[in-house]
C-alpha cells in the first residue's frame, strides 16, 4: 500500500507538473490569502466556505496520530524516519491536491440544492464505472466506524482511565453525547463548527509544545541535524547496536507521513465538495494546505518536541506514553495533563469529521433515504460507547485493513483520470496566476 500511494503520488506530481512547489506561491493565495480581510468569499447558501471544508477536512485527519503516531515511527525507524516523513507529504500534496480537485469537478446538487460529492461522484460519473463507486462507499461506511470512530474513542478512554480514573463506558457515552450535537447538523453544522474548533485545538497543543520547545532552545538545532543525519546514516548516531537502517528510517518515515495525512484514501475529498469553492483548482489548494498543515506542521512539530528531551526517545517508552513523558519532563505533571487533553480533543474532531465521510457514503448507497441515514447516525453514536472499552490492538488492525480496502478503488478513479486533472491545472494556473 505504500508504493502503492508513492508512485501514484509521484505520478501525479508529473502529471500536474509539480504543482504544489511550482506554485506555492498560488496556493498561499487561494489560501491564507483568501482569508485576509477584504478579500472575496465563496458564497454559503448553497455550501460551507472553502476554509469551513477544509477544517472539516482536517477533523478527519488531525487525529491521535500526530501526537502518538509520530513518537512510534521515532522509536521505530528512528530520527531519520521524520525526514523520509517530510519527503513523503510532497507527492502526497500532488495526490490530495488531484483527489480534491475531482471532488469538485464531478460534484452534485442534492435534493436541497447543496453541493456534495466525493470518489463516489468522480469514480461513477468520471470513469463510468458506479460499481466501483459503491466498493468505494462501502469501504468508506465501515472505516468510519473503525479508524474514524472505535479507534479514536478507545485511545481517549484510555488515556481517561490513565490519567483522570474515567470510567470507559462513562468517556465513550459523553463522546456519543457530545458528536451527536454536532453531527445531527450535517456538513453545515460540522463546517462552523470545524472551522472554529480545529484551529483553537491544533493553538492548544502546539502553545503548550512551545514552552517546551523554549525550554529546550539551545537542543532544537541538534534534534534537527539529528533528523538529517538518521535519515541517511542513522548507525552513525543511533549506534549500530540498536538495529536502526536507512531501510527501516524510509518505511516508517513514509508510511507514517501517508497514512497522517490521508492523501489518496478519498476520505477528504467529501468534505471538499461542498465547498463553496471558485473551482476545482482553487478548492485543490487548501488540499495541498490540508497536507502541509498535518505532516509538515504538526507532525514535525510533535518530533522536534521529542528529540530535544535527548535519548528519552530511546527510553523504551512509545506512542503517546512517549509524548506524554518529553511533555512532563519540560512542563511538570501539567505536561502529561496537556498531552492528555489534546488526544481527546484531537480525537474529538477526527469523530466529527469521520462520523459524515460515513453518512456520505451511506447516503450514495441508498439515495440518501432519510430513514437509513438517521439509522446509521444512531449506529455511528452507539460504536462510541460499545468501543470504549474494547481492545485497540484488534480495532487498530482491522482499522488498517478497511483503510487499505478504501484507498484502492479512490487510487484507481484518480490516477485514471490523470487527465481532466492535467486539463484543469493547465487552464486554471493561467487564470490564478493572473490574478483572479
Amino acid at each position: 500500500m505504500v508504493f502503492l500511494l508513492a508512485g501514484a503520488g509521484l505520478w501525479l506530481s508529473l502529471v500536474t507538473g509539480f504543482f504544489p512547489m511550482r506554485r506555492a506561491g498560488m496556493v498561499l493565495r487561494c489560501t491564507l490569502g483568501s482569508l485576509l480581510p477584504g478579500r472575496r468569499r465563496g458564497k454559503t447558501e448553497d455550501g460551507v466556505t472553502p476554509f469551513q471544508a477544509v477544517s472539516t477536512a482536517l477533523a478527519g485527519t488531525l487525529g491521535i496520530g500526530n501526537i502518538a503516531g509520530v513518537a512510534t515511527a521515532i522509536v521505530a525507524g528512528g530520527p531519520g524516519a521524520v525526514f523520509w516523513m517530510w519527503c513523503s507529504a510532497l507527492p502526497g500534496m500532488a495526490t490530495k491536491f488531484s483527489e480534491v480537485l475531482l471532488a469538485v469537478e464531478y460534484r452534485v446538487r442534492d435534493r436541497e440544492g447543496r453541493w456534495q460529492g466525493g470518489p463516489m461522484e468522480y469514480l461513477s460519473r468520471g470513469l463510468g464505472m458506479p460499481w466501483l463507486a459503491g466498493v468505494f462507499c462501502i469501504f468508506c461506511v465501515l472505516a468510519s466506524f473503525g479508524a474514524g470512530n472505535a479507534a479514536q474513542v478507545g485511545a481517549v478512554a484510555q488515556v481517561m482511565v490513565q490519567e483522570f480514573g474515567v470510567p470507559p463506558l462513562v468517556s465513550g457515552g459523553a463522546m456519543a453525547v457530545l458528536s451527536g450535537l454536532v453531527i445531527l447538523g450535517g456538513l453545515k453544522r460540522i463546517g462552523a463548527f470545524a472551522a472554529k474548533f480545529v484551529p483553537l485545538m491544533a493553538l492548544f497543543y502546539m502553545g503548550a509544545g512551545i514552552l517546551v520547545l523554549w525550554k529546550n532552545a539551545g537542543a532544537i538545532p541538534g534534534a534537527l541535524a539529528l533528523i538529517l543525519r538518521c535519515a541517511f546514516h542513522p548507525e552513525a548516531v543511533a549506534g549500530g547496536a540498536a538495529g536502526y537502517t536507512v531501510r527501516q528510517a524510509v518505511h516508517y518515515g513514509v508510511a507514517r507521513g501517508i497514512f497522517t495525512n490521508e492523501a489518496g484514501l478519498g476520505s477528504a475529498p467529501i468534505a471538499h465538495a461542498g465547498a463553496a469553492a471558485k473551482g476545482p483548482v482553487e478548492q485543490g489548494c487548501w488540499g495541498i494546505f490540508e497536507v502541509f498543515v498535518d505532516t509538515i506542521l504538526m507532525c514535525g512539530f510533535t518530533a522536534v518536541i521529542i528529540l530535544s528531551e535527548g535519548d528519552l526517545w530511546r527510553s523504551g517508552l512509545d506512542g503517546a506514553a512517549l509524548t506524554a513523558a518529553v511533555f512532563s519532563r519540560a512542563l511538570g505533571p501539567a505536561g502529561g495533563w496537556v498531552v492528555s487533553v489534546s488526544i481527546l480533543l484531537f480525537a474529538f474532531s477526527s469523530v466529527l469529521g469521520w462520523g459524515y465521510y460515513g453518512e456520505r457514503g451511506i447516503g450514495w448507497l441508498t439515495g440518501d433515504d432519510p430513514r437509513i441515514i438517521g439509522a446509521y447516525r444512531f449506529c455511528y453514536l452507539l460504536v462510541m460507547i460499545l468501543a470504549a472499552p474494547a481492545r485497540l490492538g484488534l480495532i487498530w488492525g482491522l482499522s488498517d485493513l478497511l483503510n487499505g480496502a478504501m484507498m484502492a478503488p479512490n487510487l484507481i478513479g484518480v490516477v485514471a483520470l490523470w487527465r481532466v486533472v492535467r486539463r484543469r491545472t493547465t487552464a486554471s494556473a493561467g487564470a490564478l496566476r493572473g490574478g483572479r
